[in-house]
């Protein structure tokens, strides 16, 4: 029996004495598998030959180049032979459906779909307020109304000044008269006065009904092409909001047990129950669900980044990466269910048999030389770390109290307060940026120069934590000098030292194309997963918290 799907793909070359996976991949982190290493390079080989269809990815050098993430499923089809199957996340071209590629979860862009009519309404919308936003009669109207609310507030304020000069005069011309004229005379003096001040509030009462009329005629002109505004957004948003959950309910995917789950029911008990953008349009969940429909079994999967990166995000042209945990998580836990799964290496104790040695304690702190793979502080799964063992250690200080952090991967120094005292001074130490650190990496490339600095603000990844960003409009300043160690077997050793103290701030600089544009060896967020992060905080400079004493910690990296 043949299998002539042509969206299976078979290996160009022998993989016979290739084991396949005793697991299907933990999606979220995950060394590839040789076969899906192998139809990684057999689909780039493809790409990069291909003349049906034509994307800017960026590679020769071309503005405007978007990098896309494209994902290979290693598969055994019906009849029991072993390929794979290719997607790409969102769309390639312009289109949704390539030659060779799984199709989406639900093709929004065919003739037959709502989506287009729909959507040519919402675009229809859109275009009557732009249109209505940049009409030159509102703009004129606008500009009329404040020429004359400036014109009005002029005319008032001249004539409430001629109005007190007024009132100063009558009072002068009381108080001359109090002394010189008789009752009847300086009685009939007070009755012109008063008059003269009636007929001058008068004026000020004209003066504002005038413009008020005036202004009101513009400002009734105005307020209705407004609301005729507001109605119109808020059709717009009526109907772009009655399409995106309509869309919600069209996406829906299969499991392992042939369960079928909409994109709305999936994100319904999550914190955030609406589904971000782009929810269901990545590879993974397109590759899984094609396979379920279609009878084939999954084994392993890999998703790597094809093209230049974006400018936010990190991502290495033909570098493997996890799964997205915002859009992707809630939808593969869903679509995992029924298949066997290697276990979440991030819930595992990856030191749970590696010491924790002090290098130094007094009365005041205690400075640890934290191993790979132990957390700082306890986790929501592993609660092993180097705080709840000092807490063993010293159960009766006053601390210990946590004065900064190292990432799980991450080696090296770190110092904890014993008493309230020391981590007011400690913690004082590392707000004013006092303290000195510096970390050796070990990177995946050849740095060219011998020194540098990289200034990058950061902010976090509103929609893929823990990922951060480097972000010119919302980051936080980020700011590291480096030093070339060595090189050696395609490798470089660096110094680096941050001035501050932003969540992954060494890994994004050395990684993003902006910074050093070479991740660190073990980097799984930034780069390639290894046997660790290549990433020890070496050295450490703080005053003792009591004496004040200027002190230097080092510890040589393992790497």
């Amino acid at each position: 029996m043949s299998h002539t799907d042509p969206r299976f793909t078979r290996f160009n070359t022998p993989i016979q004495g290739v084991a396949l996976p005793e697991k299907y991949t933990f999606p979220f982190y995950y060394q590839p598998h040789p076969l899906c290493v192998q139809a990684a390079e057999q689909l780039q080989q493809h790409l990069s030959t291909q003349t049906h269809w034509q994307h800017n990815f960026g590679l020769d050098g071309a503005r405007d180049g978007a990098g896309k993430m494209f994902g290979v499923l290693l598969v055994r089809n019906p009849t029991g032979e072993i390929g794979f199957l290719s997607a790409f996340s969102g769309k390639v071209a312009e289109q949704n459906l390539l030659p060779g590629f799984v199709p989406p979860v639900f093709d929004m862009l065919t003739e037959q779909s709502f989506f287009k009519a729909e959507l040519a309404e919402i675009t229809e919308l859109s275009k009557q307020i732009a249109q209505r936003e940049s009409c030159p009669t509102t703009a004129r109207l606008k500009d009329q109304l404040n020429t004359m609310q400036t014109t009005y507030q002029q005319q008032e304020a001249a004539l409430r000044s001629t109005m007190i000069e007024r009132r100063a005069e009558r009072k002068a011309k009381r108080l001359q008269a109090e002394g010189t004229l008789d009752a009847q005379a300086l009685a009939e003096l007070n009755h012109q006065l008063g008059k003269q001040s009636v007929a001058d509030k008068n004026q000020l009462k004209y003066l504002k009904l005038e413009w008020e009329q005036k202004l009101a005629v513009v400002e009734a002109e105005l307020s209705q092409r407004e609301q005729q505004l507001v109605k119109l957004t808020s059709q717009r948003a009526s109907l772009s909001n009655a399409l995106q959950n309509k869309l919600f309910e069209q996406y829906v995917f299969l499991n392992a047990r042939g369960e079928t789950r909409s994109l709305k029911s999936i994100f319904a008990d999550t914190s955030s129950p609406t589904p971000p953008a782009g929810a269901g349009e990545c590879a993974a969940p397109k590759l899984l669900h094609y396979a379920y429909a279609n009878g084939y079994q999954p084994l392993a999967i890999a998703e790597f980044w094809w093209g230049v990166s974006p400018k936010s995000e990190i991502r290495q042209h033909g570098q493997f990466y996890p799964s997205c945990n915002s859009k992707c998580q809630p939808i593969l836990g869903h679509m995992l269910q029924g298949l066997t799964v290697d276990d979440n290496p991030l819930e595992e104790n990856w030191a749970e048999d590696k010491p924790l040695e002090i290098l130094y304690q007094d009365d005041a702190m205690v400075v640890v030389n934290k191993p790979s793979g132990l957390l700082s502080v306890p986790g929501k799964v592993v609660t092993d770390s180097a705080y709840s063992r000092l807490q063993t250690q010293f159960p009766d200080v006053e601390g210990p109290f946590v004065i900064h952090r190292l990432d799980m991967a991450t080696s090296g120094l770190l110092v904890f307060a014993l008493t309230r005292r020391a981590n007011k001074s400690l913690q004082k130490q590392f707000m004013s940026r006092a303290v000195n650190k510096r970390y050796v990496a070990l990177l995946e490339g050849d740095i060219a120069d011998d020194q540098g600095t990289i200034d990058l603000p950061m902010r976090g990844d509103p929609v893929d934590r823990p990922r951060q960003l480097v972000c010119f409009e919302h980051g936080k300043p980020a700011f590291t000098t480096w030093q070339k160690i060595a090189h050696k077997s395609g490798r470089t050793k660096l110094y680096l030292e941050p001035k501050t103290g932003r969540t992954h701030q060494l890994r994004v600089h050395c990684a993003h194309h902006l910074g050093l544009a070479t991740p660190m060896v073990g980097d799984t967020l930034y780069g390639e997963k290894a046997n660790r992060l290549h990433l020890h905080a070496e050295r450490l400079e703080l005053d003792h918290p009591y004496t004040k004493q200027r002190m230097t910690f080092q510890v040589d990296a393992e790497f």
